[in-house]
């Protein structure tokens, strides 16, 4: 198992980002925080998880450790391959996606494209145990982020997109009720 490389990014190309290792061009297909982490960087290391299928050999890269975790619990769900469970951990942080899994919000997998409302609630379903468990500092961040979650309910009921709902949320202090962090998401954008 290839479970880390170092090296230099040489390019980034549709299919992933180059890496030399000593002379030996790797290439990973990589999320973008690993894509924004070796951009620019001399020398860079990234985590990896190397997928074996009877035809190929194919990596993938993250930009450390929590999101190559989450990465592996993805793929033990059933129907979930690596090119989903990438783009799965390549639309947010690993926490942030840790944390929907652990209180049961599907809806922020449905945001992602190409993850149907079924995808999602298995998701939810077959990793909320295994990440409740292994993960005790998530469940106690989960009380305090309900009213994440109802504010932007709030905010989708009233005509935003799970992603755009969250963004705009993410610029409003998160130690505010919902009410007031609805009341205040509205007059930014407005």
């Amino acid at each position: 198992m290839i479970a880390r490389l170092r090296g230099t990014a040489v390019a980034s190309t549709p299919e992933g980002l180059l890496l030399d290792v000593n002379g030996v061009g790797y290439l990973v297909a990589a999320t973008p925080s690993a894509v924004r982490k070796a951009d620019g960087a001399g020398e860079v290391t990234v985590e990896t998880y190397l997928h074996v299928r009877e035809d190929a050999l194919q990596l993938y890269g993250f930009a450390d450790h929590a999101e190559r975790e989450l990465f592996t619990h993805l793929l033990t769900v059933n129907g979930i391959g690596p090119k989903v469970a990438l783009a799965i951990v390549s639309g947010s942080p690993a926490e942030e996606l840790r944390r929907a899994i652990v209180r049961g919000d599907s809806a922020r997998f449905v945001a992602i494209p190409g993850i149907g409302k079924k995808t999602a609630e298995r998701i939810v379903l077959e990793l909320q145990e295994k990440l409740g468990a292994a993960g005790p500092s998530v469940v106690a961040q989960v009380a305090a982020e309900d009213t994440h979650v109802v504010a932007r309910d709030a905010l989708v009921e009233l005509g935003y997109s799970v992603l755009d709902a969250e963004r705009a949320l993410a610029e409003v202090d998160p130690l505010l009720p919902p009410e007031e962090r609805v009341r205040l998401a509205l007059k930014r954008a407005a």
